[in-house]
């Protein structure tokens, strides 16, 4: 698992970003991805999966 702070998330439209801690990179995340309800700001905790654009972030749950 990964360490992550949640820097966007719209509930309306079910997407959002998870910054990595370690590597600072910023992963795409969809609603369907995440385990926790979460909100800017949120740490948490994730994996990484290939999507179609890049790594998404998934198995969201709050750390």
């Amino acid at each position: 698992m990964r360490n992550g702070k949640v820097s966007f998330y719209d509930s309306s439209k079910g997407f959002g970003f998870i910054i990595d801690t370690e590597t600072n990179e910023k992963h795409f995340t969809h609603v369907s991805g995440i385990i926790d309800e979460i909100t800017e700001n949120d740490k948490v905790t994730f994996e990484l999966e290939k999507g179609q654009r890049g790594m998404n972030a998934v198995k969201v749950k709050k750390a």
